[in-house]
């Protein structure tokens, strides 16, 4: 059971998201940016009032380090299918756009499929093994390990009344923590299927910004002339 767990998780997750794009994809896409807002926030008020106190008063939170690099981790994981579905991930498209039209759809799709590939390969490599490369690993398995193990995180501690009135362990548990590598990883593939699947229909372009230089150059092209 602890060995599908992970992709019960991930499945779910976006089980949900899909339902709820179909139903409503404005309000996904704002739960999407208040998400990332919140932890960039989280960051920033952490960081801040460490500062504080460590210069003003000579104390501070010693799980402040590991909190805040737990939540960066967090915002990458999740903010990258957000890129990804947004298409603001940059790249340089001025070689594909040199070719036809079908050609130029072909590439877009298979940039689409490399990135799935990606995720897929790091959710877990096994399945790598039809192919006779001989590996193993990933984000499912660590999770997993984690959840079996149940190591506790370094300094990130609970504090004591949530530990007497609920029973928890003294530490943070660290697959609390990575549970955004099942959920972060699984809806960038998720979002690549999208885009290929878009890409197909000529719903969208490309999974990248790569013209986003040109039309930078385009809308200050008053200013570059004076």
């Amino acid at each position: 059971m602890t060995a599908i767990l992970p992709y019960l998780i991930m499945g779910a997750v976006i089980a949900v998201f899909w339902i709820a794009e179909r139903r409503n994809p404005d309000s996904v896409t704002r739960f999407e940016e208040t998400a990332l807002a919140v932890i960039l926030a989280l960051i920033t008020l952490v960081s801040f009032s460490q500062v504080v106190a460590r210069y003003g008063f000579n104390s501070g939170w010693s799980g402040a380090l590991e909190f805040t690099r737990i939540l960066f981790a967090w915002m990458i994981l999740f903010g990258m299918s957000y890129g990804l579905k947004q298409g603001m991930h940059l790249g340089v498209d001025a070689l594909l756009r040199l070719f036809p039209k079908k050609l130029f759809r072909f590439f877009a799709i298979f940039g689409a499929f490399c990135a799935f590939l990606y995720a897929a390969i790091l959710i877990n490599s096994a399945w790598l093994g039809i192919f006779g490369v001989d590996t193993q690993g990933g984000a499912m398995v660590y999770w997993s390990k984690m959840y079996q193990v149940g190591i506790g995180l370094d300094d990130l501690r609970y504090p004591e009344w949530m530990q007497d009135t609920f029973g928890l362990k003294e530490r943070v548990q660290r697959w609390i923590a990575y549970l955004i590598l099942p959920i972060g990883l699984g809806l960038f593939g998720f979002r690549a299927l999208q885009a290929m699947v878009a890409i197909w229909r000529g719903e969208r372009e490309m999974v990248i910004a790569g013209h986003e230089a040109e039309e930078l150059v385009a809308e200050n092209r008053g200013i570059l002339k004076d």
